[in-house]
């Protein structure tokens, strides 16, 4: 069992009452409440072919940890004579609508809408896919409310191999938005490549661990407070940043640390915490003096214990005794930062 099993299967035994019993921000977005029912994984959550129902956990759980699962794949309940499912879909939280595609062929996400929420100061943004259909009156900027259909579960997907009924399920994600500049970013980035759904393409979310993010949420019911859920994020890297303010230190200035030394003497770039998903859960502000970097980019420290355990980002690489950026890590701070 991994380590992300481990915890799922600790905070399952640990968790209290009913979830109806407390005040929650989030909910689940299907009538699917497993998660919460002690060894009941296997009836909330859809593997991968021939896989375990671990595989449809978020983190490094596919191919045998070397890729990264973005979010929860949350089995059906509901089934039309066909087999086909027939689950609405809810919204986690309060939110608005900010996108939605109902175009599958264009994304593995195949049918999918994106809501923005307004959790403890802080903008999060959940995310439904494999849809089946989406609500026909539902516009962009329309509010929702918690617990309100959306779309109705299916297994659209533009994948080679598909979505097998007997899969089916919602793919749920918990995001953070990276960068509003992202559609120029890409541009200048991958000029050959079309990028179909502007700032709302997968690349421009970093996702939270809708599952224990949840379990955390029901234990503490209405202690649990989201800012500190990600404050707490275990680190995975220290990163050094020569750069001018960035989108992320605006929209995201709960996570930004006071350093009298840089209010004093002016800022000159960033120190940031990374979790292994890539996830800034901490940035201070450095003056010049604090910054003996010579790159635009520096690595300044690695959690090794929990690189072995989430290494499937790859966003650091070990040169002989020496970590270094690999690519992914350089590329995922010039979005951050552009």
């Amino acid at each position: 069992m991994n380590r992300l099993a481990r915890c799922l299967l600790i905070l399952l035994l640990t968790a209290p009452a009913p979830p109806h019993a407390v005040a929650q921000p989030f909910r689940l977005p299907t009538a699917n409440h497993a998660l919460f029912e002690p060894g009941a994984n296997e009836k909330f959550l859809v593997g991968t072919i021939g896989k375990s129902w671990t595989t449809g956990m978020f983190g490094c759980v596919r191919s045998d940890g070397g890729q990264l699962h973005e979010g929860l794949d949350i089995k059906c309940l509901q089934r039309d004579s066909r087999g086909e499912p027939m689950d609405p879909v809810l919204a986690t939280a309060d939110g608005t609508v900010v996108y939605f595609s109902s175009r599958p062929s264009l994304s593995n996400y195949g049918n999918y809408i994106v809501l923005r929420h307004r959790v403890d100061g802080l903008e999060i943004y959940s995310l439904c896919a494999h849809l089946k259909k989406i609500r026909d009156d539902l516009k962009i900027g329309q509010g929702v409310k918690a617990g309100e259909t959306i779309a109705m579960m299916g297994r659209t997907t533009n994948t080679r191999e598909g979505i097998s009924r007997d899969r089916a399920h919602v793919h749920f994600e918990l995001n953070l938005l990276v960068n509003d500049r992202f559609s120029a970013w890409y541009k200048k980035a991958f000029p050959n490549q079309r990028n179909d759904h502007g700032e709302w393409n997968g690349q421009n979310l970093f996702g939270l661990d809708p599952g224990l993010l949840l379990l955390e949420e029901h234990r503490q019911g209405t202690h649990f407070n989201l800012l500190d859920f990600i404050r707490n994020q275990t680190g995975f890297c220290r990163v050094a940043v020569r750069s001018a303010p960035f989108p992320w230190l605006k929209r995201y200035a709960a996570l930004v640390e006071r350093n009298p030394v840089a209010e004093k003497e002016g800022v000159a770039g960033y120190e940031i915490f990374l979790n292994f998903n890539g996830l800034p859960f901490r940035v201070v502000p450095r003056a010049a003096g604090e910054m003996n970097i010579k790159a635009r980019f520096q690595l300044l420290s690695v959690n090794e214990a929990e690189y072995r355990r989430n290494p499937c980002r790859r966003l650091v690489v070990k040169r002989g005794e020496h970590w270094q950026l690999a690519r992914n890590g350089q590329q995922l701070l010039e979005l951050l930062t552009y």
